[in-house]
């Protein structure tokens, strides 16, 4: 039997690596493409020359899983414009291939790595879930909405099915700790230096942790349930733990977890696009939400471990992007 191909761009990121080691696992062959995501014009050239070749190799059932993406909620509106140009060039060439019948959209899938915070910002009474309507705040929120559209638009043309995982807070070994990915990786660097804790939001403030071993499961089995699917179907699940946490009680775990006081500075102020609430609660395909395994306290123990070994093996400065 032939193995499915899988596509996964932005294989090295947090999410993407995951998705690697996840496919692999379930017996994808699995490729990574080399983009110069600093060059938009020639990403999106690089990228059309590797999907290229992909559908050349392709003999069967096929997947590509969209995980890039530098973008957080405080990046600016022409640098997450770049973003969504660079992946709408990525589904226009999916697009070229099934017109040459190159890629069987009857055979293919295409997974979005959306954002569960970013398009339910201003969404009113949490949890949400799909049926919830979107309402973005800001320019990373409207440029998900964008990049979902996309997709449901190539589902639309071509028939190929498309699934868009709208992903809580994700968190685990490999956080890029030069931009900032999260709370729980400045707790993680906090730890790892000794120094205070800074947290500019309020303590009650309320999020889901998924951690990216458990966001990739759920890629993975999304991908394979999305077979049975009818074509041009496109299905929009959240993947979130279920469990919510508030900021408060991860500082209080992360102090138990790690064995060390940490130090917190409360700052005042909210900050821009972070809104108090963000609980989630998923309605579509809930089998998948039995793959969610790690625990708060396990995965803060993991990403914790991680982030010290990568200070005391290439430094400080080095890890966290300091010249």
């Amino acid at each position: 039997m032939t193995a499915p191909h899988l596509c996964v761009v932005g294989g090295g990121g947090l999410v993407g690596r995951q998705v690697v080691a996840a496919g692999l696992t379930a017996g994808y062959a699995v490729r990574v493409p080399d983009i110069p995501w600093t060059d938009p014009g020639a990403s999106i050239e690089a990228l059309a020359a590797h999907l290229r070749q992909f559908a050349a190799d392709v003999t069967g059932e096929w997947a590509l899983a969209w995980c890039a993406g530098a973008g957080v909620v405080a990046t600016s509106e022409d640098d997450l414009a770049q973003e969504v140009d660079v992946h709408d060039g990525a589904l226009r060439a999916v697009e070229g291939l099934i017109h040459e019948g190159l890629l069987d959209p009857a055979r293919g899938g295409i997974f979005l790595a959306s954002s569960a915070g970013g398009v339910h910002a201003g969404s009113a009474d949490p949890p949400f879930t799909e049926e919830t309507p979107v309402a973005p705040l800001v320019p990373y929120g409207y440029a998900k909405v964008a990049m979902e559209a996309a997709v449901r638009g190539l589902a639309e043309r071509t028939g190929v099915r498309a699934f868009i995982g709208r992903l809580a807070n994700i968190y685990g070994p490999g956080q890029r700790l030069d931009k900032a990915q999260g709370l729980i990786s400045t707790i993680c660097v906090a730890d790892a230096l000794g120094t205070p804790l800074q947290v500019r939001v309020s303590l009650d403030t309320t999020r889901d942790y998924l951690h990216s071993a458990d966001a990739a499961a759920m890629v993975i089995a999304g991908l394979e349930r999305l077979r049975l699917e009818p074509a041009g179907a496109v299905v929009t699940k959240i993947l979130c733990s279920g469990q919510p946490v508030t900021v408060g009680h991860l500082i209080g775990e992360s102090r138990r977890v790690l064995h060390r006081p940490l130090r917190t500075t409360v700052l005042p102020g909210q900050s821009s696009g972070q809104v108090l609430d963000l609980r989630f609660t998923s309605m579509v395909w809930p089998e998948l939400d039995a793959l969610v395994g790690t625990t708060v306290p396990a995965g803060l123990a993991d990403a914790a471990a991680d982030v010290r070994s990568r200070i005391a093996l290439s430094g400080a400065d080095a890890v966290l992007g300091r010249r």
